[in-house]
Formats: C-alpha cells, sequence, structure tokens
C-alpha cells in the first residue's frame, strides 16, 4: 500500500508539456518481444554460492502518462539462504514506459545492498529533452532509457543480420548521468539451461575495465534466438570472483520458448 501511495505522488507531480499545446510525435515501436503479464525469474550465483533471486515482471497495469498508455516493469533482486546473512541485498526497481515509443516517463530505485541504500525517483520529459532526478534538472537525449526500460527496448532491436563484433548501442541515464549501453554482439550458440537446451544470440556488453571488471568484455550474455530474445544466462567475471544468473522460469511470453531435445 505504501508503494502505491507513492507511485499516485510521484504521477501526480509531473509538469504538462510546453510547446504552445501541439501533441508531440514520437516513434513507434515494433515490438514483438514481450508483452504485460511476462514474469522472468532467475537464480544469482556468487562463485559456487547460491545467492539470490531476481524477477523481471511487466504487470497487467495500463496507466496514463502524459495522457499516453504505459507499460509498467518491476525488477527486484534479493539475497537467500547463507548469503543473506552477512550481505543482505533487497533492490527494488519500477518504470513506466510509453507503450508505443518504449521510452521511460518515470522511474523509481530502491536499492540496500549490505546497508549501502539508493533512493531515485525520476520523471523523463521526452518533449523538452530533459529529466527531473530527485529534484534535479537535467538535459538528455530524446528517447534516453533507464535501468529498466533499456532492458526491454533492447530486446526489441533487430539482430537477424548482425555481423560477429557489431556493437548495438542504447542510450541509458545511470545515476544523473548520460551512458551508451553498447552490446558486442558476438555469435550464436546453443546452451543448456534450467528452461532446457536453448538456441541463443551471444552478446558481450562492453563494460568499464579497472573498476569491478578486469577487461571490457567480461560479461557475456545470452538471449534467446527467437521473437522474444530473452536473456537465458548472464555471466560476468569481476575482480572478486564470479558471478552467474541463470533463467529458471518464463511466464507469459510473447510466444512459446522454443528448446531442442
Amino acid at each position: 500500500m505504501k508503494r502505491l501511495i507513492f507511485a499516485i505522488s510521484i504521477l501526480a507531480t509531473i509538469p504538462v508539456f510546453a510547446g504552445g499545446g501541439q501533441t508531440p510525435v514520437y516513434r513507434k515501436i515494433n515490438n514483438t518481444a514481450f508483452k504485460r503479464g511476462e514474469e522472468l525469474t532467475y537464480r544469482v550465483h556468487y562463485g559456487a554460492v547460491n545467492a539470490g533471486v531476481a524477477i523481471m515482471q511487466v504487470d497487467q497495469t495500463n496507466k496514463l502518462v502524459y495522457g499516453r498508455p504505459t507499460l509498467h516493469a518491476v525488477g527486484k533482486g534479493n539475497s537467500i539462504g547463507a548469503f543473506d546473512w552477512f550481505f543482505k541485498v533487497r533492490d527494488h526497481y519500477e518504470t513506466y514506459m510509453d507503450e508505443e515509443a518504449l521510452m521511460p516517463w518515470i522511474f523509481i530505485r530502491r536499492v540496500d545492498e549490505g546497508g549501502f541504500k539508493i533512493n531515485q525517483n525520476q520523471t523523463y520529459d521526452h518533449n523538452l529533452g530533459r529529466v527531473n532526478s530527485n529534484g534535479k534538472m537535467m538535459s538528455v537525449p530524446k528517447y534516453i532509457q533507464d535501468m529498466i526500460s533499456g532492458f526491454y527496448y533492447a530486446r526489441t532491436m533487430d539482430f537477424n543480420n548482425a555481423k560477429i563484433d557489431q556493437v548495438f548501442e542504447v542510450p541509458t541515464f545511470i545515476d544523473d548521468s548520460v551512458w551508451t549501453l553498447k552490446l558486442k554482439f558476438k555469435g550464436r550458440e546453443t546452451i543448456k539451461s534450467d528452461v532446457g537446451k536453448v538456441k541463443c544470440l551471444k552478446f558481450a556488453p562492453v563494460v568499464q575495465a579497472g573498476r569491478i571488471f578486469k577487461k571490457e568484455e567480461d560479461m557475456l550474455v545470452y538471449v534467446t534466438d527467437d521473437v522474444n530474445k530473452v536473456p537465458v544466462r548472464a555471466t560476468a567475471s569481476i575482480l572478486v570472483g564470479t558471478i552467474k544468473l541463470d533463467l529458471t522460469s518464463a511466464k507469459g511470453l510473447m510466444q512459446p520458448l522454443k528448446t531442442e531435445k
């Protein structure tokens, strides 16, 4: 109930568009990858330890923002078991993204990782090219993504004719800065997973070497090679170990997941 009240209060503070009363015209993305009701569940490993659970969900909400229908996506991550005793994680992310243009209008971030906390409230004005982040107004490129909407937008991209080492870019607003997520295509591979044997597209997100990662390509992501483009596995070699995410359940997909015997 508190989260509902908070979300309503955020919506009530959104300013109206400027621009002489003209209705803005935005892009229309052909989304065949996901829909309302989708729920993806992941198991998180830190080394050999079963460390947590992550859930990505597009709920049934159909809220109007700036008079436009939105998709409400929620991401949650919790530590579990013995890992929860010494490093408790309670992460919660929400985005209200435009249903046609697949760009964010509202972003909510609540992070609690071992006592380190982040609270962010962001509202986006794509007509004026700006974002209000916790009361701080900043200029951003049109169609900038937030941390959650970018995940879903990337799934709508066309990789049918992708070449090895071709880079796909997703401009993203993270921690009050514009950062371009770069996905380097590394080919196709069939992997064994908890949901079956799946044909995948393989990507290496280009990360910043030196802080957490040793090299720019120390992360690999495997995405189903179908219309859904569901991430099935992600592995990351960091300075203090290895993190792995594996898909354990996929519900409400746009199309049934294709698996091989």
